[in-house]
Formats: structure tokens, C-alpha cells, sequence
């Protein structure tokens, strides 16, 4: 599907912090039904690149467009650009004093304006795709962190977005609840949902992404396949990173 429009395609984006910059000129494209992982040290600009997708974070400079309008032109409706964009964030964001139906159905029925018994068939159809419908009448605080993080990919996909943004999806949670989040993306990226990823699930993104980007400083420092970036590294600082954080 090389040949289709990018679903997200960022060309020269800066961001700079006061005196901080923290990306450096970063090119990214995403096509329809990829899984694009990227990895890193903390603080190389990873989870910023990525809230630049969304413009939770205005880059400084560059270009990001979202199948094919450019999001970070004047004048763009962002809120209606984000219906394309789901976003599933570290510490789920979840409402606390609402159920996991209803934090589900609160942007179908807010920004899509969609009724509430059709949004609660969507949210229900969302809950059950993530293995979780039987907890819809539960509180966030009645519910595992991964059964939270599971309820906060079910509000992303209800929205039936072209493409979904991971920050760090599983590093909040504790380890024997990893493997229930990662499950539900591996079907996600089976069912051919495009994905962007920032994680250091390193086995994860070996098995199921199409391509992996490592970042250092601010830069993308190598990119290409799984066994490209994580067999066959062209650079020494790529190595020394999958050195550290694999010999577990």
C-alpha cells in the first residue's frame, strides 16, 4: 500500500523548549495499515514528536498533515482534525466519576454528535473488541491499570480513527498486565487499524512492526525494518541502546 496517501506525514519539524530544542528537523510518514514503532533513550523527543502529530504540542517548525490536509496550517478546525487521530496516553486520562461506557461514549456523543443509543452501541461494540464489554457499568478505580489502559484504546477506536498515537502504553502498568495491552494492539495491527508507537516493548516491536525509527537527541539516527534496526544496526549508537535495553 506504498503507493497510497500517507495517513500522517511530518516533514521538517522543530520544536524548541526555551533554549531546548528538543526535535531537530524530524521526517516522518505513516502509511495506511502500518505499525510504525519509535524508540529511544528518554528524552530524545520521541513522545513530544508524537503529541506534534496531534498538536498537543505545535511544532516550531515543519509541516504535519493528516490524510493529506496540513494540520498545522492557519486556521485549521484542530478538534475536527482529531476526530482522524486517536490517541491512547501512559496514564489513560480516564474520567474518574464516570463509567467505562460512558468515558467511551463522551467524545462520540461531544465531538461527533452522535446519539446516545447509537454511541453506546459503538462504545459497547469498542469494549468488546478490547475484551472488556463485561466491565462496562465499572468505575476506573473498580479496574486494573491494564483494564484501564484496555478502556482508554476502546475510547480511541470508537471514534474510528484513520490512525492511532501510543505514548508509552504499557509503562504504567505493572508487569504481569503488560501482555493483555499488547494483545489488544496486536489485533488492532491485524486488523489492519494504522498505528504509531512509542514504547520500549522492544520483543513487541520486533514481532509485529512494519518499520522502527530510533531517536537520539532530537534526531532520527536509523530507521528502517525490524530486523533492519534490530539485527543488522548500521550505527554504533543504535547498538548501544538495544544493548542496554534488551539484555534482560
Amino acid at each position: 500500500m506504498s503507493d497510497a496517501q500517507p495517513v500522517v506525514e511530518a516533514l521538517g519539524i522543530h520544536k524548541v523548549f526555551g533554549d531546548l530544542e528538543v526535535l531537530k528537523g524530524i521526517d516522518l510518514k505513516v502509511n495506511p495499515q502500518d505499525l510504525v514503532f519509535i524508540i529511544g533513550p528518554s528524552g530524545s523527543g520521541k513522545s513530544t514528536l508524537l503529541r506534534c502529530c496531534n498538536l498537543l504540542e505545535h511544532p516550531t517548525k515543519g509541516v504535519v498533515r493528516v490524510v493529506g490536509e496540513e494540520i498545522t496550517a492557519k486556521g485549521v478546525d484542530i478538534n475536527r482534525v482529531r476526530q482522524h487521530i486517536g490517541m491512547v496516553f501512559q496514564n489513560f486520562n480516564l474520567y474518574p466519576h464516570m463509567s467505562a461506557l460512558a468515558n467511551v461514549t463522551l467524545a462520540l456523543r461531544k465531538v461527533k454528535n452522535i446519539q446516545r443509543s447509537q454511541a453506546d452501541e459503538m462504545a459497547h461494540r469498542a469494549l468488546t473488541r478490547v475484551g472488556l464489554d463485561d466491565k462496562a457499568t465499572s468505575y476506573p478505580n473498580e479496574l486494573s491499570g491494564g483494564q484501564q489502559q484496555r478502556v482508554a484504546i476502546a475510547r480511541a477506536i470508537a471514534m474510528e480513527p484513520d490512525v492511532v498515537l501510543f505514548d508509552e502504553p504499557t509503562s504504567a502498568l505493572d508487569p504481569e498486565l503488560v501482555g493483555s495491552v499488547l494483545g489488544v494492539m496486536r489485533e488492532l495491527r491485524e486488523s489492519g487499524m494504522t498505528m504509531v508507537v512509542v514504547s520500549h516493548e522492544m520483543r513487541f516491536a520486533e514481532e509485529a512492526a512494519d518499520r522502527v525509527l530510533f531517536m537520539d537527541e532530537g534526531v532520527v539516527v536509523e530507521e528502517g525494518s525490524p530486523e533492519q534496526v534490530f539485527r543488522n544496526s548500521q550505527h554504533e549508537r543504535t547498538r548501544s541502546f538495544l544493548s542496554r535495553v534488551t539484555e534482560h
